[in-house]
């Protein structure tokens, strides 16, 4: 490989470039953690699971937010997500890469049975935790769920009212934490 000078705008400042040799690839494979999370809509994650989700993103996790009704998705970019199509996600579920954090609310558990089977199946694997939020308590579950108080980091109250104001909810001060089931 050769490395020659390039002239810059900036009187002082060199740049470098190949010009020839062995190529290296340029992505490298994704080892982040991934969590995907299941809802009817963007309203119902920002508001149940808004701050977990953006902890987890500032963790250095990889989220995605697998929505029915996709209407914009501003409100989980603010949270720093991506937000993608169910049906579609569906479709091509043999494509992506298990996560290791499945999280779903409940009623999209209880009305959609490819939901219902999808994570009665991560829990077979016993590699992914799942986790539930919403007013039911699935029966499959029995005494398997443990209610988790998830406490918020100021920043993540911060960007969940933020993330509330985009997807037109009703916006309080959001409490310090956040609610769910994790099912062992």
């Amino acid at each position: 490989m050769v490395a020659r000078s390039l002239d810059t705008p900036e009187r002082g400042m060199q740049a470098v470039r190949r010009t020839g040799g062995p190529t290296v690839p340029t992505q490298e494979p994704d080892i982040r953690y991934r969590l995907d999370i299941f809802a009817s809509s963007v309203v119902d994650v920002v508001t149940f699971v808004g701050g977990w989700l953006f902890d987890r993103v500032m963790a250095g996790w990889d989220v995605t937010v697998i929505v029915a009704e996709f209407p914009d998705g501003r409100a989980v970019q603010i949270l720093g997500a991506d937000t993608l199509d169910l049906e579609s996600t569906l479709a091509s579920m043999g494509h992506r890469a298990r996560p290791q954090t499945v999280a779903v609310a409940s009623d999209l558990f209880g009305s959609d049975l490819r939901i219902r089977n999808g994570v009665l199946q991560a829990l077979g694997y016993g590699m992914t935790e799942v986790t539930l939020w919403g007013d039911t308590h699935p029966a499959e579950f029995g005494h398997r769920v443990d209610p988790v108080q998830y406490q918020l980091s100021s920043a993540a109250r911060a960007f969940k009212v933020q993330a509330l104001m985009a997807a037109a909810a009703p916006v309080a001060s959001p409490g310090s934490t956040e609610t769910f089931l994790k099912v062992r």
